[in-house]
């Protein structure tokens, strides 16, 4: 089960992606999240990278976001991210982009868009192959003063080189990294 720690869609289910291919981000972890940037969430725009069910961008929302933007390209993931937001009637306040992460931010990109935080939680072989910090640096879509949060597994050995690294927080076998200018 998947639901809404906290704000106003506090105690809200949504609704899983069927199947393994997407890893939703346990309550322990996101409550650790959102205590740590829950003062400077509200009136931002945020993206959710690899939103999966959109928990995270859904999260922020529920804590005051002015808008958040879910890029995902799986199917399967996409009708679920469209019905959980549907569901908690946020679709007015969010934006679904059906494209692979690096597309979805260049075409971001060409609509001027600046995000404040950026969330991201890639398949963590993903991070093996590719840098989603490079897309983000090269497009120009981080605010200043924005913040990217990047889940991935403890570990992971992944050079954050296009942004410094702010703040690292592990638990269990996850690890989140705070990266900024």
């Amino acid at each position: 089960m998947i639901r809404v720690i906290s704000g106003i869609y506090r105690g809200k289910r949504l609704k899983k992606v069927p199947g393994l291919a997407t890893r939703p981000m346990p309550d322990k972890l996101k409550t650790a999240l959102f205590n740590i940037l829950r003062d400077e969430i509200a009136g931002t725009t945020v993206l959710d990278g690899f939103a999966g069910t959109g928990s995270i961008g859904i999260e922020a929302l529920s804590l005051g976001a002015v808008q958040a933007v879910f890029v995902e390209e799986a199917p399967a993931a996409l009708s679920v991210l469209r019905h959980n937001l549907d569901k908690l009637g946020a679709a007015e306040t969010s934006r679904v982009v059906g494209l692979e992460f690096n597309r979805g931010v260049i075409q971001l990109a060409r609509e001027n868009f600046r995000f404040d935080i950026i969330f991201l939680d890639p398949p963590y072989r993903l991070l093996d192959e590719r840098n989603p910090l490079k897309v983000i640096r090269k497009r120009g879509v981080l605010a200043p003063g924005g913040l990217i949060v990047l889940r991935h597994h403890f570990k992971t050995r992944f050079e954050g080189r296009f942004f410094d690294l702010k703040r690292r927080t592990s638990l269990g076998d996850d690890t989140l990294s705070f990266y900024g200018e």
